[in-house]
């Protein structure tokens, strides 16, 4: 009797000594966020107002000070009166991440039924979270676990109701697009950090879409929906984003890497083949006179030509004395240059195209899309954001948000994505689970 009796005490010691680390892990984990320079909101699913409704609230300095309530809202009940309303209890929660904390977006299967927690536009309207402008910069970053899907995570990103597809038909609020900022969980590349950011709220390049948009080197897999603690533990990523307005460069960045990541012949690419089009446009505008394939209508402020003053490589194709083929290499685009020799022997560039794009970083030399005013402008969303689709878009667990109104060095993203790793303290329910 007396052995077992000290056999339970000993594990209960144990059990107490696991929470208080746990508990020690998370609330340092959280401090460090909250030191960053720059914050302007950190949601970690643990804060939350004291009274009313204990909505979720973010950190929005290193005092504490709380800001920015979720509300839960389903969008295609907003915007097409379908659907039933959305509260806490579709974003189970469990105590689990970095900051001791997660909610669940979930593969919902109600076509109907599209819910996400956001901040109104009313209440961030010119507040240090309506990150807009010229000459700003923006930092947002999530640390997840990815059970599929490739859309948004976290951001100012309001797609718009208005194109004309399917399921719209019967939609019964239409507003056109309203983009700022925002975190995808890859897009053209799922799971890979992607970061979009737009200058004008709408598309890009004359497609449809926004397409100033970033990948990251690195994908994360999937994660299945029946993971246990022990695999959920070890499964967590850092997903970041950051617009640099100085360099002029959106970057995606996986647990605290960005890599270097290449679009070879993006004129066949779907959605790139706009942004080939659009350097090409850009390239015949330059040209005297009117050039085979330019569109004299292509908007000027659409062109999409980054600099190339000097070839990080140059490689001679062929050559036979009277034209000469290259392939330049510059920091954002690969060309295949053609020229021919002149009369005074010089060679003289007569055709190029565009062979390769650089997604990660993408170059943008445009501000941030700054609304009018506090009803022409999206609401910060989580999980998920308003869009002409209604995808299903990201399923799986959201254990941090946290938003900077500057770009986050490459040390400060490798710090904050520690956060996630269990071997450094990130979190302990593997260690608990033993």
């Amino acid at each position: 009797m007396r052995r077992h009796f000290t056999f339970s005490f000993v594990f209960l010691q144990l059990f107490v000594h696991a929470l208080s680390a746990s508990a020690d892990g998370h609330e340092s984990n959280r401090q460090l966020v909250v030191d960053t320079p720059g914050l302007v909101a950190f949601w970690d699913f643990a804060n939350r107002e004291p009274d009313g409704e204990h909505r979720f609230v973010a950190y929005v300095d290193a005092d504490g000070t709380a800001g920015y309530p979720l509300d839960a809202a389903n969008y295609v009940r907003d915007f097409w009166g379908e659907g039933r309303p959305a509260t806490y209890s579709d974003f189970p929660q469990r105590a689990i991440g970095p900051f001791g904390q997660a909610i669940r977006i979930r593969a919902e299967t109600d076509p109907n039924f599209r819910p996400f927690l956001f901040v109104p536009r009313s209440r961030l309207h010119d507040t240090r979270l309506d990150i807009k402008g010229q000459e700003q910069s923006v930092t947002v970053v999530v640390w997840a676990i990815r059970e599929s899907g490739n859309h948004a995570l976290a951001g100012i990103w309001h797609e718009g109701t208005d194109l004309k597809q399917s399921s719209t038909e019967h939609i019964t609020k239409v507003e056109p697009g309203q983009r700022q900022y925002a975190l995808f969980a890859g897009l053209n590349k799922a799971g890979s950090a992607c970061g979009h950011v737009s200058e004008n709220g709408g598309s890009s390049f004359q497609n449809k879409y926004a397409l100033h948009k970033c990948n990251s080197l690195e994908q994360t897999p999937t994660v299945s929906a029946a993971a246990s603690d022990v695999e959920l533990a070890r499964s967590w990523q850092c997903f970041a984003m950051t617009f640099d307005h100085s360099k002029s460069e959106i970057t995606g960045w996986l647990n605290g890497v960005a890599g270097q990541r290449w679009m070879d012949n993006p004129k066949s690419n779907g959605l790139l083949s706009y942004a080939y089009n659009a350097y090409m446009q850009g390239h015949y505008h330059r040209q005297p006179g009117m050039q085979q394939g330019e569109d004299e209508d292509f908007p000027a402020d659409q062109y999409y030509n980054p600099p190339e003053e000097r070839p990080v490589a140059v490689e001679v194709i062929q050559e036979d004395g009277q034209q000469r083929v290259e392939r330049r290499h510059y920091r954002y685009t690969k060309l295949r240059v053609t020229l021919e020799r002149g009369p005074d022997g010089e060679y003289v560039e007569t055709a190029r195209d565009l062979v390769g794009l650089r997604l990660n970083p993408w170059w943008y030399p445009h501000g941030i899309f700054s609304p009018e005013d506090s009803n022409s402008g999206g609401p910060f969303t989580i999980g998920r954001v308003i869009h002409s689709s209604r995808s299903v878009g990201f399923t799986g667990w959201i254990g941090g948000v946290a938003v900077f109104d500057r770009a986050l060095s490459k040390d400060e993203l490798q710090q904050l994505a520690d956060c996630g790793n269990p071997s450094i303290g990130g979190d302990d329910a593997a260690d608990s689970q033993r």
